[in-house]
């Protein structure tokens, strides 16, 4: 089987078994080798490793990480594809399929299934689902390494900016107590077939073995960051006193930024994780 990576050859493999994409899967597969190596280098891959990928499409990826990686576990949720990827990878051995939906998958079994050691991920992520499988990935606990992933553009923003941008939000400060996001590479939409509505680019999280903050309960944390964004317009105190199932009033709320030298007109947008972390602290005492 010849090397993926290209328009002509995709093509062909796509003709030949009669593919069709299917929106509700978001696919849209990788056509450039430059790209391609940018995203195998990034994740550090060596012989130790295992890979689980999401959504290897015809293989093209995979075909790089099985040539890097001891071992990689694929999953892939269309069934269409499986016969594709039995002709595209039948040349590595070290590869296996799992035809699933990898918000099922149990990836704490799959590591255990290979040798036991944490994963790395690596995968070109569908833009409609990309938020619930990177939060998956982290909240879950799983043992993962690292997550080198192409996303949306403006989903890759909002992962590592901070406090004061526009784009900052729940998912920045979700991803950052968990893990080091760094932007690897931004790739045109024309790198794609079929070719997108926007750009994407390759970012990599590297888990923390232990978070950057000290947090009580960490469910609690979370509980209040979502809350504080989902009136971006509302004060903090008014959107965690609105918040159902808080149990905050604003007088609590606003007496406890008070005492971290905060302003009761503070929105959450102005707050960095350490601040988070040390309002979700104080306010435990009122749950």
């Amino acid at each position: 089987m010849a090397t993926l990576g290209n328009r002509r050859s995709t093509a062909e493999i796509i003709q030949r078994y009669g593919f069709d994409f299917r929106k509700k899967y978001g696919q849209n597969f990788l056509v450039d080798n430059g790209i391609l190596d940018k995203i195998v280098a990034a994740a550090e891959l060596g012989k130790e490793d295992c890979v689980l990928e999401i959504g290897p499409g015809i293989g093209t990826l995979t075909q790089r990480l099985a040539e890097e990686a001891g071992e990689v576990v694929a999953v892939e949720i269309d069934r269409e594809l499986i016969p594709i990827l039995e002709e595209t990878l039948a040349d590595y051995g070290n590869v296996t399929v799992l035809n699933e939906d990898i918000l099922k998958t149990d990836i704490r079994g799959v590591a255990e299934t290979h040798g036991g050691r944490p994963l790395k991920v690596v995968a070109n992520l569908p833009y409609y689902i990309t938020t619930p499988i990177i939060m998956a990935l982290l909240e879950r606990h799983a043992p993962i390494r690292s997550v080198t992933v192409m996303v949306q553009r403006e989903v890759a923003e909002r992962m590592r900016v901070g406090p004061g941008s526009k784009e900052y939000g729940a998912l920045s400060l979700a991803v950052q107590y968990y893990a080091k996001p760094e932007i690897i590479t931004h790739v045109p939409a024309a790198c794609f077939m079929p070719k997108p509505n926007v750009d994407s680019t390759v970012i990599r999280l590297t888990r923390y073995e232990e978070p950057p903050v000290a947090a009580r309960d960490e469910e609690w944390l979370f509980a209040l960051i979502r809350a504080s964004f989902n009136q971006r317009r509302k004060t903090l105190a008014n959107g965690l006193a609105n918040a159902g199932g808080l149990g905050l009033s604003r007088q609590q709320v606003e007496s406890v930024l008070s005492s971290m030298g905060l302003p009761p007109t503070v929105r959450g947008e102005t707050l960095s994780l350490e601040r988070f972390a040390e309002l979700s602290n104080r306010l435990c005492e009122f749950r």
